[in-house]
Formats: C-alpha cells, sequence, structure tokens
C-alpha cells in the first residue's frame, strides 16, 4: 500500500517553540499614550552583509525607553547561530566566527525577542533595513508574520532638527552633533543603546513643539516624508 506523501513547508518548530509563538501578543497601535508614559524598544541588528534578500541577522541588541528613560536592567543583546560559516563577519563587526558557532538557535533567540518586544513599537535606526531583515528571519524561522510598527530614529532626527544638524544623516554624525559618546559601534547592544540615547533627545525636541505622542510624531513624519520627495 502506498502512503500519502506530503511536501512539509515552512519551518519545524517543537511544541514548547509553538506555543511560545503562538502566545505572543498582537502589536499595539500607535497611540495618544504621552511619550513620558510610552514604551518602547530600540532595536539594533548585525547582519552578514546588507543585501536585504539574502544576508541573515546574525545579532540583536535592543533595549527599552518607559517613563521617559532608558531602562539599563532591561536590555537584550544576542547572537543567532547561522546554519552555514560565516567567516567575513570578523571583518565586518568583530564576530568571530567562533563565537557566531556558540550562539543561540535562532528559533529560541528569536522568540526570546519577540517576548521582548511585547506589544511595543520599535524603534531603529535606519528602520527599513532592520524591519525588513527582522520580517524575513522571523517568517523563515517562526513562522511569524511581523507586523509592530517602526520608528525611524533616521528621519526623525532631521525633521525635528531642520536649522541645527550634521552634513551627514549617519548615526555618527548625530551622536557627534549631540555629544553623545558611542562605547563600540558596529556593536548591536552599544548600538541600540546610543540610538536609545539620541531618541530621548528628540523626543523632548519634539514634546517642545507640541508633539507629545507616537500618533502625532507618526503622523507628521508621514507629512514630513511628502515634503521631502517633493524636493526630489
Amino acid at each position: 500500500m502506498n502512503m500519502p506523501w506530503f511536501k512539509l513547508r515552512g519551518p519545524i518548530l517543537g511544541l514548547e517553540q509553538l506555543q511560545r509563538r503562538d502566545q505572543l501578543p498582537e502589536p499595539a497601535a500607535l497611540g495618544t499614550c504621552p511619550l513620558r508614559e510610552q514604551r518602547l524598544v530600540v532595536l539594533d541588528l548585525e547582519t552578514s552583509g546588507l543585501d536585504m534578500r539574502r544576508d541573515i541577522v546574525l545579532s540583536i541588541g535592543a533595549v527599552v525607553i518607559e517613563d521617559g528613560a532608558i531602562d539599563l536592567g532591561d536590555q537584550l543583546s544576542t547572537l543567532l547561530r547561522p546554519a552555514q560559516k560565516i567567516s567575513e563577519s570578523v571583518l565586518i563587526h568583530g564576530i568571530a566566527p567562533s563565537e557566531l558557532e556558540a550562539g543561540d538557535d535562532p528559533v529560541d533567540a528569536l522568540l526570546d525577542f519577540m517576548e521582548f518586544v511585547g506589544d511595543s513599537p520599535i524603534l531603529a535606526y535606519h528602520a527599513v533595513f532592520d524591519q525588513r531583515m527582522l520580517a524575513r528571519a522571523l517568517r523563515q524561522a517562526l513562522g511569524y508574520k511581523l507586523r509592530h510598527p517602526f520608528i525611524d530614529v533616521a528621519e526623525l532626527a532631521p525633521m525635528l532638527c531642520p536649522d541645527n544638524r550634521p552634513r551627514e544623516n549617519g548615526l555618527n554624525e548625530w551622536c557627534s552633533h549631540f555629544g553623545l559618546q558611542v562605547l563600540q559601534r558596529h556593536h548591536a547592544s552599544a548600538d541600540a543603546l546610543v540610538t536609545a540615547e539620541l531618541a530621548l533627545i528628540l523626543f523632548s525636541k519634539a514634546r517642545r513643539q507640541g508633539v507629545d505622542n507616537l500618533a502625532a510624531l507618526n503622523l507628521r513624519l508621514a507629512n514630513w516624508r511628502q515634503r521631502q520627495r517633493a524636493r526630489l
């Protein structure tokens, strides 16, 4: 008797992993909660390259902004063990291949991160890249669709400081502009922390400009993007 066969699609997860994935909370919409009361997760990824279709996430660093401050006791840092050897990473990020080989299982690492995020919005510098890389990693490893709203600190900075800004729009330039000390660039945890410090400065400027919640901030960003496109 011939037994029917089925082609398996998507990741194969253990029962506990499936339960953890299915219990992840739905993301909250950008609302009218005052910025000082809003919980936000600030994210930075290190990846094997800049190709959003082929490269993979190697490291995740994240910190929490809550009650108008960075909660240094609420941080996440993890290395994801890749399925194949990545030798170039030691040159790009200072991550040794041996560190990657000893990294966490990607499924568990990504579940840990999404549980850390909860329903909170996510901040990142050049957020489109982090959002797409994270979304692809979650889809491939967990079969999970990322729906959390992202806010790009690289857009907030020039929007809120149009007349007083560095010539370049990189994270290093804005840190120098505001006198922030970057302990270790191209390290996910350090970059997430300094991005959070920059975000708090920008939120203070937003409040002085009459913008005190994420819904209003996101609306202003949409109008700002439209004006930027019109100038091209």
